[in-house]
């Protein structure tokens, strides 16, 4: 049932807002992904951590199309808004890790992941000397100047941007 009062072009515009978080949210985790299991760019855990607001937001931003889409705008709303603070976490995430890695402030010391698995412990000294450590403080890549996390805080702080204006703007009524 649509919320009474409610403006058709709200309800357009709000669909188009949590449909464009969605699109640039799951690009986001797909180009990661990609990095990782075709590039080889293996994350350390801060790499990893800054994912989780994509697994979180992503489906916010779909259930919020989907209650936009049935005109339950308020709901749809709060979720924007919802789907913004989770991406803000991200952002803090993205700018921590790539501040450190600039060296503007200490990176986490305890950030260093490494695939360590082994069957038998036979081969246990082999593994260990084709482990390869990934530290957070030391990009993988850089992009036009930017590294992975870099980027993460970029997208992440495009989200936000969406995610607000759509839960916050356009409240024209009929």
């Amino acid at each position: 049932m649509l919320e009474p009062g409610l403006n058709p072009l709200s309800r357009r515009r709000l669909m188009i807002f949590a449909s464009a978080a969605f699109v640039i949210a799951a690009t986001a985790i797909v180009t990661a992904w990609g990095f990782q299991l075709i590039g080889g760019y293996m994350p350390c855990p801060l790499c990893l951590e800054q994912r989780v607001p994509y697994y979180a937001g992503i489906p916010l931003t779909l259930l919020a199309v989907w209650l936009a889409s049935v005109g339950r705008v308020t709901g749809a709303r709060l979720l924007l808004f919802a789907f913004a603070v989770v991406m803000a976490y991200g952002l803090y995430l993205g700018t921590y890790q790539a501040g450190a890695e600039w060296g503007f402030w200490p990176g986490p010391t305890d950030c260093a992941g490494a695939d360590t698995s082994t069957r038998d412990a036979g081969s246990l000294l082999q593994t260990l000397n084709q482990t390869r450590v990934v530290s957070c403080t030391e990009p993988a890549l850089r992009v036009f100047g930017l590294s992975f996390a870099g980027w993460n805080a970029l997208v992440s702080a495009l989200l936000v941007l969406i995610g607000l204006v759509g839960a916050l703007g356009g409240r024209e009524r009929t």
